[in-house]
């Protein structure tokens, strides 16, 4: 599957643009919390009803214990009997019955209901069996008559009536219906605050960081697309932070990339006509290796050595700009050979007195890719020859050597010279193009090329050690490719 660039996913309309609001996290937001402050409700509004029912009835009881009292105490006909009639009445109950002392005493029938639908003893009800009680009578009563009985404060009496459900149940929908549109307000105010707050410290910094991200993968190349962080000490402000860090680490970075590409395409463009011009050169150094005088014939070679150091950068510059490089294909290796093929295109003569031992065993293998193995030798040696060519004096040793080692089933290949080391910054660079050289004016992309083979074997190149006049550089090969 094709890789998405930061251009193809900028070119998605609906990723481009601003998102629709019944998308947004804005709209989620409303919604989970007025859902979430309603279920809230819900689960308050249930006790609630069941309460409010509890509380009804027991202030019916009550009712009916102070009518019982007064027609208690009016046994001597004080009271008329049709004034007891309408106390009662006033009550809403059917009968009114006292027990003291496991006596039962009826005081008022109005209306002897033919049976009794529910017993509810008001001082032993749980509130479990409380609230289902009372959704019961919401949802199956108004024609049921209730028995309700209990202690009325402390007279140890107690006191019993007959009561039909219609006024319980109708007064517990009026509650609900309040309830209910009392908990929509809340709710709606509630998730409005939420909203609110939630908004400005969390939904807005996002939308910001969500449109910074689209508008720098329009034009990463702006710097005025990088977002600007907000001063802020929680998790909101470590990300903006971060991706500041990010998107201005990304801008340099393409911003190198293409430097490289213009860098590639400029080469590229000169290259042919520079082979031109170099061929012609060579055929003039050819040339002037025919003229028999000494001062011609100690030049000639210094002039085709300059001439191969020309071609050999321009060619690095094209090798590293290519997209990739070709897999190895690996063979079993004598490498004692392809050291010596190694020494015989290194700037090496008598004048400048630089030793090369090949210390590698002769019957030594190692399974690579040849001329992968041989660029990454030569790249490594050249290096190294440059170092120690600007080291005067007959006393000073200069001396490369390349040796090798086999640990289980993996090849080590050591190239070691007595140069002056390398610097700082180089080693601090040390496969970075173009910033990883040793040397004023150079590219630095021998040893990046030379990690790149190095790596396509499925191994490490890594600097052992570099002080003066000992630098160690080790090529890790292992005999088969690792799996993927």
């Amino acid at each position: 599957m094709a890789e998405r660039t930061a251009g193809d996913i900028s070119e998605q309309p609906h990723e481009t643009g601003s998102v629709p609001l019944t998308r947004g996290l804005s709209t989620k937001l409303l919604l989970l919390t007025v859902l979430f402050v309603m279920i809230a409700e819900v689960l308050i509004f249930i006790p609630s009803v069941a309460n409010f029912g509890m509380q009804w009835m027991q202030q019916r009881l009550d009712n009916a214990a102070a009518v019982s009292i007064i027609l208690m105490e009016g046994e001597d006909e004080t009271l008329a009997p049709p004034i007891r009639d309408e106390l009662l009445m006033a009550t809403g109950v059917k009968a009114i019955a006292v027990r003291d002392a496991d006596v039962s005493r009826i005081l008022v029938v109005t209306d002897m209901p033919p049976e009794v639908n529910e017993h509810i003893d008001l001082d032993a009800i749980a509130p479990p069996a409380a609230i289902a009680q009372t959704f019961s009578t919401l949802f199956f009563g108004g024609d049921r008559v209730f028995r309700i009985f209990g202690t009325v404060g402390d007279t140890g009496k107690i006191f019993e009536i007959l009561i039909a459900d219609t006024g319980l149940r109708d007064a517990m929908l009026t509650y609900a219906r309040n309830v209910a549109f009392l908990s929509l307000i809340i709710s709606l105010f509630t998730a409005t605050l939420v909203f609110y707050a939630i908004n400005r410290i969390m939904i807005r910094p996002i939308r910001g960081m969500t449109q910074s991200m689209l508008s720098f993968a329009a034009a990463p190349d702006e710097p005025g697309r990088v977002i600007t962080p907000e001063v802020r000490g929680d998790e909101i402000g470590v990300a903006e932070r971060e991706l500041a860090r990010m998107q201005a680490a990304l801008q340099k970075t393409l911003g190198e990339q293409k430097r490289l590409a213009d860098l590639g395409l400029a080469v590229s463009k000169i290259n042919h006509d520079m082979r031109n011009m170099l061929a012609s050169a060579h055929l003039i150094s050819d040339r002037l290796s025919t003229i028999d005088d000494p001062a011609v014939k100690t030049l000639t070679p210094r002039l085709l050595r300059t001439l191969d150091r020309a071609v050999t950068y321009s060619e690095g510059v094209l090798n590293y700009g290519r997209t990739q490089e070709a897999p190895p294909s690996r063979r079993r290796l004598r490498l004692h050979a392809l050291v010596e093929e190694v020494r015989n295109v290194l700037p090496l003569d008598a004048d400048n007195s630089i030793e090369f031992a090949n210390a590698v065993d002769e019957a030594f293998e190692i399974s690579a890719d040849s001329e992968h193995l041989f660029r990454v030798l030569s790249n490594l040696s050249r290096n190294a020859v440059q170092a120690m060519a600007g080291d005067h004096g007959p006393s000073v040793v200069r001396r490369l050597t390349i040796s090798a080692e086999r640990v289980d089933h993996t090849a080590r290949i050591y190239v070691t010279d007595t140069g002056p080391g390398l610097p700082q910054k180089a080693r601090e660079n040390l496969f970075a193009p173009f910033r990883g050289s040793a040397k004023s004016g150079g590219t630095g992309l021998g040893l990046a090329i030379a990690q790149e083979l190095v790596r396509a074997h499925g191994g490490a190149l890594e600097l052992v050690e570099s002080t003066g006049g000992h630098t160690v550089f080790a090529i890790t090969i292992p005999d088969a490719t690792p799996p993927a």
